[in-house]
């Protein structure tokens, strides 16, 4: 009973804090999306790929979470942009960056260089969903090298998700992989979610998907 107290205590808190770091975006004009996946679906290449496509159209910052090392944000330095990395093995090793985690990594942002913030939680497909960070999208990467169970195995991910990108589609010539398969068990955790299949090597779907951020941008709110 008292476990649960606790854990109901740290949820409230972080969604507190996921509601200033809500208020700093809307203050700030900054648009806010969240990529979250499993280790290996190639959420970073996407990322790279994303920024680079869109670094000369919108002012572009990330904040790179990971439990250790910087390899991630070293690969993203190049393309210039504002840049902030969380690493949480430290703090006890977090499977997920938390909304306090967002409002630390903020005060090394200037928001008058941000329109567009990219997050990269750490590679999980259970507690990044778990915890609100207060940004306007969230994104589920699936890579189809991780097969078809997954929407059915980690529902909340692609229930909260907004759109879903099934990467590395470059490989279902190699692979035995059921694409329907996969799309019927995505509609039935969450019926209307869009789903963008996109290859970071070929490029493949990244028009749809580079056309489906500029959309939300100009939506705006959730």
């Amino acid at each position: 009973m008292a476990e649960i107290k606790v854990i109901q205590s740290i949820m409230k808190e972080n969604d507190r804090v996921a509601e200033e770091n809500r208020q700093w975006f809307d203050k700030n004009r900054v648009f806010t999306i969240n990529l979250m996946s499993s280790p290996g679906s190639g959420k970073t290449t996407i990322l790279e790929k994303t920024v680079a496509r869109l670094k000369d159209r919108f002012k572009i910052g990330v904040i790179e979470g990971d439990i250790y090392t910087s390899a991630d944000a070293d690969r993203l330095r190049p393309l210039g942009i504002p840049l902030v990395q969380i690493n949480t093995g430290p703090f006890g090793g977090d499977c997920h960056l938390s909304a306090a985690m967002i409002r630390a990594a903020l005060d090394g942002l200037n928001p008058g260089e941000i329109e567009l913030l990219f997050i990269e939680n750490v590679g999980n497909l259970v507690c990044p969903a778990e915890f609100e960070l207060g940004v306007e999208r969230d994104v589920a990467i699936l890579s189809i090298a991780e097969g078809e169970d997954k929407p059915l195995k980690y529902p909340l991910l692609f229930r909260r998700a907004h759109v879903l990108l099934l990467s590395k589609i470059d490989l279902l010539p190699h692979l035995q992989y059921d694409r329907k398969l996969v799309e019927e068990n995505v509609r039935k955790i969450n019926p209307k979610l869009p789903i963008i299949p996109v290859s970071a090597k070929t490029g493949e779907g990244f028009d749809s998907w580079i056309e489906w951020i500029v959309a939300q941008m100009k939506n705006g709110k959730k």
